[in-house]
């Protein structure tokens, strides 16, 4: 769209002709007319021939003789009147365009939403105009996301003759109509509003530190903890070798909207971290009933085990009482951040004991015969928690590293009840007999006298009656064999046993001796039967 003079318009045409068509005129305005009242192209060669002599004529300074017909020098004089009026046109039209491309000036209509503003030089300014205002609105108000309400704004370029936009009434108009606004994101929790944050970016932010608060106290955790299951649990947690947190999430729906705000209302960032991991916390009591345990009481109200032995540290082991009164206090966050670690933990595998039974050896005694090692296991578990409290504990895998060795062990099976078999062994190795039972010097001797090795030994399985000395007998040890025999050993010159010992057969009692009245060291051997002596000899095995 351009506007331009009528004078312009009319001069178009001739502004455009050549000198060439110019000539051409002057040619045919000067040649008479053919029969048929045109000019013919013979005509036109003898028109240019007799113009040529009469321009000759003058150069040569003869007078020019106008002979015939009147009225063909009027018709010459006509054609160069004609040629000049072309001439001068052809000069003007070209100097009016130079001169109003010149004085041409191109400008630009301004539109919102498609309603005409006015018209501006440059849409820079415009830009320069919407910079400034979204400038000033965050100058006042440098904690917010700020937004500029401008419209659609578009343009329409233009030029016109000498056009003089007013641009300062346009930016003038377009400014009262343009408007600033806070935008925010509200963080919800399930559908609550937990705070605005003052951009998207800012409130993932936030989210983030949320999880990664319990993901790096995870990965960070050492010392002794207790953890939710059991001891054994918390101890796997504590004495972690190695540590990985798999996946973090936080179980709730959260959601971010973009919404326009008040300044005002936009929550810090700390204060929403604080809202989203801190959140509230209520004290709880819980009296024991019967039945309950450790993690039924958990299971009950939703939290971990860990947060009843951390509450009540005067609980040992799992054991809890009907009427103990548990804290079961805990914080509860407006998310929960859910955590999956892999920990692998090195443990000592105790050394495996193989126990055989031995009946040669005492019952209550064992014999290490072959000694062992304990060996070294990597074990690797999967552990939930939420808010970094144990909910779940899973093994997945066991390596051995180092097997251990097993010890065996022989355990003696062999039972002493005091009870005599009724078979009597020698009670001295390599005996002889220097006196037999019966009538001797003139009195009944009980027993029999015999010599050999030094130590004595029980003739049969019994308990110990007596240790001591008796007249004539010297130094004395009597067996109960518990089945009416009991048998006596005398003149010992010492014990090797104590009244109430249990003893068996081969059992060494002492050592022989020459205590009493004795001829000479040896011993005294006699067995008694429900009090009555008896011939040894008649019970002994060979």
């Amino acid at each position: 769209m351009e506007s331009r003079p009528g004078l312009k318009e009319l001069l178009d045409e001739a502004s455009t002709l050549s000198w060439m068509s110019i000539k051409e005129q002057i040619m045919t305005l000067g040649t008479p007319p053919s029969k048929n009242g045109k000019v013919g192209p013979a005509n036109q060669a003898k028109a240019a021939n007799k113009q040529d002599r009469k321009l000759k004529a003058q150069d040569t300074g003869r007078p020019l003789t106008v002979s015939g017909n009147p009225l063909r020098w009027l018709r010459h004089k006509a054609v160069w009147m004609t040629a000049a009026a072309l001439l001068l046109l052809a000069t003007a039209g070209y100097g009016i365009d130079r001169y109003i491309q010149a004085n041409t000036v191109t400008y630009y209509h301004l539109y919102q939403d498609g309603e005409l503003i006015g018209e501006i030089a440059d849409p820079a300014a415009v830009d320069t105009l919407l910079e400034q205002r979204l400038h000033e609105a965050y100058e006042a108000n440098p904690q917010v996301h700020m937004e500029l309400e401008a419209g659609d704004i578009s343009y329409i370029r233009d030029r016109g003759f000498k056009a003089a936009p007013d641009t300062a009434a346009a930016l003038e108009a377009l400014g009262s109509r343009l408007s600033t606004h806070a935008v925010g994101y509200e963080v919800k929790v399930n559908g609550k509003l937990i705070g605005i944050a003052k951009d998207e970016q800012t409130a993932q932010k936030v989210l983030q530190q949320v999880q990664d608060r319990y993901a790096i106290e995870s990965v960070q955790a050492k010392g002794p903890q207790v953890m939710a299951l059991s001891h054994k649990q918390s101890k796997v947690d504590a004495n972690a070798d190695e540590r990985e947190v798999t996946a973090v999430e936080i179980l709730e729906e959260v959601g971010t909207d973009r919404v326009q705000v008040d300044p005002k209302r936009v929550t810090d960032e700390d204060e929403l971290f604080r809202r989203l991991a801190e959140g509230t916390q209520q004290p709880i009591t819980y009296t024991v009933q019967p039945g309950d345990c450790i993690g039924c009481i958990a299971t009950k109200f939703g939290i971990s085990s860990q947060v009843i032995y951390q509450n009540n540290p005067w609980i040992e082991g799992d054991t809890i009482d009907v009427g103990q009164v548990l804290d079961l206090t805990v914080e509860r966050p407006a998310v929960t951040v859910q955590t999956v670690e892999q920990v692998k933990e090195s443990i000592v595998i105790e050394t495996p004991i193989e126990i055989r039974e031995h009946p040669e050896l005492m019952a209550g005694t064992s014999k290490v015969v072959r000694p062992g090692q304990p060996g070294k296991k990597l074990a690797t578990y999967k552990l939930i928690k939420q808010n970094g409290y144990l909910m779940h504990e899973e093994l997945v895998e066991e390596q051995v590293i180092v097997p251990p060795v097993t010890e065996v062990v022989l355990k003696g099976t062999k039972v002493i009840t005091g009870e005599g078999s009724g078979s009597f062994a020698w009670p001295v190795k390599n005996w002889r007999q220097t006196s037999s039972f019966g009538p001797r010097w003139g009195r009944q001797h009980k027993g029999l006298d015999l010599v050999g090795s030094k130590s004595i030994l029980s003739s049969d399985h019994g308990v110990v009656e007596f240790v001591g000395t008796r007249n004539g007998y010297g130094k004395t040890v009597i067996v109960d064999h518990k089945n009416g025999y009991k048998t006596l050993y005398a003149h010992m010159s010492a014990f090797s046993v104590e009244k109430g010992d249990i003893v068996e057969k081969g059992d060494k009692l002492g050592d022989m001796g020459n205590t009493g009245r004795s001829t000479g060291t040896h011993l005294h051997f006699e067995i008694h039967k429900d009090g009555e002596p008896q011939n040894p000899s008649k019970y002994l095995n060979d």
